[in-house]
């Protein structure tokens, strides 16, 4: 009984040994048919169609495959798998690689943590059942709670926002608002907060940014928009400059011509006549301890009128926010510098306007 026993065990392994050994060359030979096609389709793709030629050549910056004995374009359009950006050593290329989106100083997180989003709807765009919107509603509280830990983060948080609704309102670029983060940012971490709104040293910030990017806003433009008074924030302003060493030059008159020139609607010819009336007025020190705005007003005033371009005192004051009188004064002051720096007699030109 035993032996019977062991002869069908041996007989039950050896048909095993050869299934196993039938399987692995069924597998092996499926490879190996595998590799033929691939090599087959690789030859096919790597001979020139017109001259049967495998001299072809790859060039990456047009996306072009082309054959090197006939010139012809094999392949067009072919889509580049790698980064966008460049990196000529390792140490370089580890600093680039990334994963997901940039980080951005505008957010108190940097962007760096998840957000869920406010529409209650479901992947394939079906609207929640009223148990699952309360339950991702719980979800958006914690999920809140944890982004904004501390009140240094909550601080933070409201800061930034405030200087994004600050910069939409008055049209700044994205590289003036990171800019402003950042300079909020080392005025909390140098604790120049203590004392002082979250609203003022934020609107100090982007008012400073503006500065230092060279596309200026008045005070008058960032206090409208600001929730704060002008005084607290020309206060705010001052002692971030002075604290934090921030490297701003006095505002150019000149950085103020474009936009108003822009809102005035005015032609390019006047624009130009405006830019030169400010320069002949900052080599004729005019421009010294005078308000850039006004003096941008009133060259574009004394402009229309050397042009011989419709433009009254009240359009260029509702525009600029620059009172009248103060756009007469800087006015005859542009003139009288223009007029003894040519010989031709602009005044003449401008009274006869």
């Amino acid at each position: 009984m035993s032996d019977a026993l062991h002869t069908r065990a041996r007989d039950g392994t050896e048909r095993e040994r050869k299934w196993r050994d039938h399987d692995a060359d069924a597998t092996e030979n499926a490879t190996a048919d595998t590799e033929e096609q691939e090599q087959s389709a690789d030859e096919e793709t790597l001979q020139c169609p017109e001259c049967g030629s495998t001299d072809l050549q790859t060039d990456d910056e047009r996306g072009e495959t082309v054959c090197g004995a006939c010139g012809l374009v094999v392949d067009e359009d072919s889509i580049d798998r790698g980064p966008e950006w460049r990196a000529f050593d390792s140490a370089e290329r580890d600093e680039k690689s990334r994963v997901g989106a940039p980080t951005t100083n505008l957010m108190h997180d940097k962007g760096l943590s998840t957000n869920i989003g406010w529409q209650n709807k479901d992947a394939y765009g079906n609207s929640l059942s009223s148990t699952q919107r309360q339950k991702m509603q719980r979800l958006r509280t914690w999920n809140e709670r944890f982004r904004t830990r501390d009140s240094k983060e909550r601080n933070l948080k409201q800061a930034l926002g405030e200087i994004d609704r600050m910069a939409s309102a008055l049209g700044l670029p994205d590289n003036v608002r990171e800019t402003a983060s950042v300079i909020y940012r080392r005025a909390l971490d140098e604790d120049l907060l203590p004392g002082r709104s979250i609203e003022g040293i934020a609107t100090a910030s982007l008012h400073a940014a503006a500065r230092m990017a060279q596309v200026p806003r008045s005070i008058d433009e960032v206090a409208r928009v600001s929730r704060v008074d002008e005084d607290e924030f020309e206060r705010a302003y001052r002692y971030v400059v002075r604290e934090l060493s921030l490297e701003i030059q006095p505002a150019d008159p000149s950085e103020y011509v474009p936009r108003f020139a822009s809102d005035l609607e005015i032609p390019k010819e006047t624009e130009r006549t405006a830019r030169e009336l400010l320069e002949n007025a900052k080599r004729k020190n005019v421009h010294s301890g005078k308000s850039p705005v006004g003096l941008a007003a009133a060259a574009l005033y004394a402009a229309a009128q050397l042009t011989n371009v419709e433009l009254t005192q009240a359009e260029v004051s509702d525009v600029t926010d620059i009172s009248e009188v103060t756009i007469r004064n800087r006015y005859q002051e542009l003139l009288e510098a223009w007029d003894l720096d040519s010989p031709r007699g602009g005044r003449q030109s401008a009274a006869e306007a």
